[in-house]
């Protein structure tokens, strides 16, 4: 038990029923992502007399393969772990750790509470920070659960419960703010970091970020879903605008707004997602927030590409293991207005194992105000990732092209990539190192012709108490940028290298409300 406290912060799913059980999944995976928490599926195998250890597979080990698989479904990392109890007390004493976000799922009954919901209360009483994910009201038809499922359901002397009919209304909330300060070696008189859209200003405190979110995640349980996040600060004032178009219209106030949508599982083979509104973006490895990052500071790869898209998007995981997604977006930049032509893309998404994950992202489409097929856009995005108890390892490869509609209309050409590591040295620092380089030929991403190298190196504290955490960053910085329109501002103009050192709070809180 002491070795399972020293990884923290955790959240930690008990299986009951397989639905119940997908319930807690479908709202604990995003639980873990938000916290950069630990996520273990605890699946309780009830024995009353010691197992040999050839002894043969029980349905346990089919509803952990199944859980497996849904955590893939659902881009979690996390694992499943299969524990042998006697009793509730074993249960509590040998596998819950007090400092995890216990996330259990089941019916909730109007009258008389469910076993599940019984369970909760008995963890909530015992000082465990629990999040109960409903699956129903209880209906008056009986159900039966996988092996995993009627453990529990033995353990709390139900082994029949209802199974719920109508959708849950499980709520996701929270918010977060971003505060830092970041020297600038070169100590520029206009604060500017050149020709970015993200942390944009140096030698001064901001509030780089601030932001605040409720979701309905979609299930099959409970089909439609609905996103709102609201968003303000140095961040939000120019990230999804075009150096060479000009803005849409009510750009002032969508700035505002994260992600912002609605969607829905259509009950087509494995479940087709259909989402529409304002949506992370498909292209990039990294998030318009810096507490989803491996480092404080985005990579170039980040800034000129979109944080985030305006349209619509159709997502169908064909196996467990690979999901096909398609989208139509009403441009590049999703708050500017190049043209009144939409562009549109597809993504493949494979998990080669466990552990290693390829995305290809293509988008086609026309950003500038000449609209025939040979002045359109191609951008290709590619991404290998490899993630461990202890590291992750990214690369990610960038290339775009168009012709330009001006005098003998010039192909216009960037190519960008990085190569992030991170070590989680022991819990709670990790480290992180990000090597990449940019190449704009011809100006069209970041406005002027320039090639950037640029080397950043990461240190983290991460606390987590309950729904909040912090995280602490010290990050330094170099960037070097040659061409034409290279370099970056000092006291009396320009010079070719940067050097950052920062130093970043980030504080967040989620919560779940459960009807």
């Amino acid at each position: 038990m002491e070795r399972a406290r020293m990884f923290k912060p955790s959240v930690q799913v008990i299986a009951t029923t397989y639905e119940g059980t997908r319930a807690a999944i479908e709202t604990a995976v995003p639980l873990a992502k938000g916290r950069g928490a630990r996520l273990t599926i605890v699946v309780p195998r009830i024995a009353r007399y010691e197992l040999p250890d050839d002894a043969p597979a029980d349905m346990t080990d089919v509803a952990a393969d199944r859980y497996r698989q849904l955590i893939d479904a659902l881009e979690g990392n996390g694992h499943v772990q299969i524990c042998l109890c006697r009793s509730i007390r074993d249960l509590i004493d040998r596998l819950i750790s007090a400092e995890a976000t216990v996330v259990v799922g089941g019916p909730s009954c109007r009258w008389r509470m469910s076993p599940e919901e019984r369970f909760a209360n008995q963890l909530s009483r015992k000082g465990y920070h629990v999040v109960f994910a409903a699956t129903g009201p209880c209906a008056s038809g009986r159900r039966i659960a996988l092996g995993a499922a009627a453990a529990l359901a033995i353990l709390l002397s139900c082994a029949h419960v209802v199974f719920a009919q109508a959708p849950d209304m499980t709520i996701q909330y929270g918010g977060f703010v971003d505060i830092a300060y970041a020297n600038d070696f070169n100590h520029p008189s206009n604060h500017l970091f050149r020709n970015r859209g993200t942390t944009p200003r140096v030698d001064e405190l901001d509030v780089n970020m601030a932001g605040a979110y409720v979701r309905k995640i979609a299930s099959e349980s409970s089909r439609w879903g609905i996103e709102a996040t609201g968003q303000t600060g140095q961040d939000s004032k120019v990230f999804g605008f075009s150096a060479t178009a000009p803005n849409i219209a009510g750009a002032d106030w969508l700035r505002h707004l994260g992600p912002t949508n609605a969607s829905y599982i259509a009950p087509v083979g494995s479940g087709l997602t259909i989402q529409g509104g304002i949506f992370s973006s498909l292209i990039g490895y990294d998030s318009l927030y810096a507490k989803d990052n491996l480092t404080y500071t985005r990579p170039w790869t980040g800034d000129y590409t979109p944080y985030l898209m305006l349209g619509v998007n159709v997502a169908y995981p064909v196996t467990s293991r690979l999901t096909l997604t398609g989208f139509v977006v009403n441009g590049y930049w999703h708050l500017a207005n190049a043209n009144s032509v939409p562009s549109s893309g597809a993504q493949i998404a494979y998990k080669l194992t466990d552990r290693v994950t390829v995305k290809e992202t293509l988008l086609y489409g026309p950003h500038q105000p000449e609209t025939a097929p040979k002045f359109w856009r191609f951008f290709s995005d590619s991404i290998v990732e490899r993630k461990t108890d202890t590291a992750t390892m990214a690369f990610e490869y960038q290339l775009g092209t168009e012709d330009v509609a001006t005098a003998g209309d010039p192909r216009a050409l960037w190519m960008a990539a990085q190569a992030p590591v991170r070590w989680r040295v022991q819990e709670p620092w990790s480290l992180t190192v990000r090597p990449e380089l940019a190449w704009d030929r011809d100006g069209r991403w970041i406005g002027g012709e320039q090639s950037v190298k640029a080397l950043t190196a990461t240190v983290e504290y991460r606390k987590a108490y309950r729904g909040a955490q912090a995280i602490v960053r010290g990050e330094y910085r170099v960037d070097d940028s040659r061409g034409p329109a290279g370099g970056f501002f000092d006291e009396v103009g320009l010079t070719p290298t940067q050097q950052l050192f920062g130093v970043a709070v980030i504080l967040t809180f989620d919560g779940v409300l459960s009807r």
